[in-house]
């Protein structure tokens, strides 16, 4: 008997809203096609009956219609277009929410989702209104902006996060390339692919979806210190040097990377958007990085096929772990107690170095 394939519930609801709403998109322009290929053939001007003909609104981000059906910020991060798309997608959830939901749980899951899916395509919906504005180009202003590109870079960025020296193997060993260099390379072929095949909706997506996530993750999501348990105390976003802004590309882009994010921090610190992060902060979020550093998609999630078997290497590094945890534990009670007087550190400050000045070329390797 083939084993039972556990989804958890946020994760399947979004499969299967997913596969309706793609169908149901699908089935419309279908039949907006077919009711009007007399009147627009394809060799006419407006090649077979114009992008504005084919669109779906009220399920999809349309700048010149969907204003008035906002809820479209959210369904269409989950309406793809064509089978390929929708397959990605669909691993992408399946795969990626599975993980993610275990991990941190159906409701910060859920936070998560919201804000990779309404930003991004919020944000989206502006830029293309302003383009048209300035082009009079009438496409961008009935370009459809749906898919889920932006939830695709989101779950990347929060794989570096969680399982950064992780190595993944693909054809059969011919290519090895750690989690943390899979946003990069994420955002690098979009970025190819919008002059290239025109998918300039996908490199807007792809970018924002990167932004949001990590902005959401660095200065807002809640967590513990120790992620077995409810107990130890709360931390606000992820302080540690290694998971700033210029760690996500290439070292020569490390300085230029650093010094632009350094200026827009200390933007949003003044217009209160965010709060600087204390010395305490960082210490705890560089401790929590270095307990991830053993961390694999097994550990991670603390069973099935990766879970560490007694005697083993990866069972040492969970024991170690465990103990990295429990420090980190007793040393944000210790914080905690201490009257409040620390001074806060801006990120990227001190010593006038590059935040989180570490080589993306570590020997270390998941397990």
């Amino acid at each position: 008997m083939p084993p039972r394939v556990n989804i958890p519930p946020l994760t399947r609801g979004c499969l299967v809203v997913c596969v309706f709403l793609s169908v149901l998109t699908g089935t419309l322009r279908y039949r907006d096609w077919m009711a009007h290929q007399e009147e627009y053939p394809p060799d006419s001007p407006t090649g077979g009956g114009g992008s504005q003909i084919y669109t779906v609104p009220y399920l999809t981000v349309v700048p010149a219609l969907s204003i008035v059906f906002p809820w479209t910020f959210l369904t269409a991060a989950l309406v793809e277009q064509n089978i390929f798309t929708l397959f990605i997608t669909l691993a992408t959830l399946f795969y990626g929410g599975k993980y993610l939901e275990r991990a941190w749980g159906s409701r910060e899951f859920g936070k998560f989702l919201l804000v990779v899916a309404v930003v991004p395509n919020v944000v989206t919906f502006f830029i293309y209104i302003v383009w048209f504005a300035l082009t009079g180009n009438t496409e961008r202003s009935f370009a459809t902006i749906c898919g889920g590109v932006a939830a695709q870079s989101a779950f990347l960025v929060a794989f570096k996060q969680l399982v950064p020296e992780h190595t993944v193997t693909l054809f059969k060993g011919l290519l090895k390339i750690r989690v943390k260099h899979f946003p990069a390379v994420f955002l690098l072929i979009n970025t190819l692919s919008g002059p290239i095949f025109g998918t300039d909706v996908s490199t807007t997506l792809a970018w924002l979806g990167f932004f949001s996530s990590w902005t959401y993750l660095r200065f807002y999501k809640t967590s513990h210190a120790d992620l077995s348990t409810n107990q130890s105390p709360t931390l606000k976003g992820d302080a540690s040097e290694t998971f700033a802004m210029a760690y996500f590309f290439p070292d020569p882009l490390h300085r230029p990377v650093a010094v632009i994010s350094e200026v827009v921090y200390n933007l949003l610190i003044s217009f209160k958007i965010c709060t600087p992060f204390s010395a305490a902060d960082i210490s705890a979020g560089n401790s929590r990085a270095e307990v991830r550093g053993d961390a694999s998609l097994g550990t991670l999630l603390g069973g099935g096929r990766g879970a560490a078997q007694p005697g083993s290497a990866r069972a040492e590094a969970e024991r170690r772990r465990a103990i990295a945890l429990k420090a980190l534990d007793q040393r944000l009670h210790a914080a905690a107690n201490k009257p409040q007087g620390s001074q806060a550190v801006v990120n990227g400050g001190g010593g006038g170095g590059v935040l989180g000045e570490t080589s993306l070329d570590t020997e270390q390797t998941g397990p």
